[in-house]
C-alpha cells in the first residue's frame, strides 16, 4: 500500500465518525469521507477524487479500539485485503447481526448507517448530507 501522510486531524475525525456507527450497521468509505471536510491547504477537486481512498488508509492504521469492520465498500462489500481480514471482518459483522446475501453483498438500504441531526449537534464541524435539514444552510 502505498504510504499517505494524512493529517492527524483528519484522522481523528474518521475514528470518530466510524466509532458512532452502531453495531449491526455499516457505512462505507465514501459515506465516512462525505462528513468530513476537507483538510486545510488541499485542493478541493483533488480532495474529491481521493477522500474515500484516505478513509481506507486511516481505517487500515486505525486504533484498535475503533470498530473497523463496520466500513466496507460502496457496492455492500467488503474490501479485499491481505492475510485474515476479509473472513474475520465477515465474521464480526455476522455477529452483530448483519446479513450478507449469497454473493457476499450487504444490503446497505437495510444495514447501512446515516447519523442522525442530533448526531451532528454533538460533533460539530462535521458536513451533513446536501438538502438535509441540518445542512449549513439550515443552522
Amino acid at each position: 500500500m502505498t504510504r499517505v501522510r494524512l493529517a492527524p486531524d483528519f484522522r481523528a475525525q474518521v475514528y470518530a465518525v466510524v466509532n458512532s456507527i452502531p453495531a449491526g450497521r455499516v457505512m462505507s468509505y465514501g459515506q465516512v469521507a462525505a462528513l468530513i471536510p476537507p483538510p486545510a491547504g488541499v485542493d478541493l477537486r483533488g480532495y474529491e477524487k481521493v477522500k474515500a481512498r484516505w478513509v481506507g488508509y486511516a481505517m487500515a492504521e486505525c486504533p484498535e479500539d475503533v470498530p473497523w469492520q463496520r466500513v466496507v465498500n460502496s457496492r455492500g462489500r467488503i474490501s479485499l485485503r491481505g492475510g485474515e481480514g476479509p473472513e474475520l471482518q465477515r465474521l464480526l459483522l455476522t455477529d452483530e447481526g448483519v446479513v450478507f446475501d449469497e454473493s457476499g453483498k450487504i444490503d446497505l438500504a437495510r444495514s447501512g448507517w446515516e447519523p442522525e441531526p442530533e448526531w451532528y449537534a454533538q460533533h460539530p464541524g462535521f458536513l451533513p448530507p446536501a438538502g438535509s435539514l441540518t445542512s449549513h444552510q439550515d443552522r
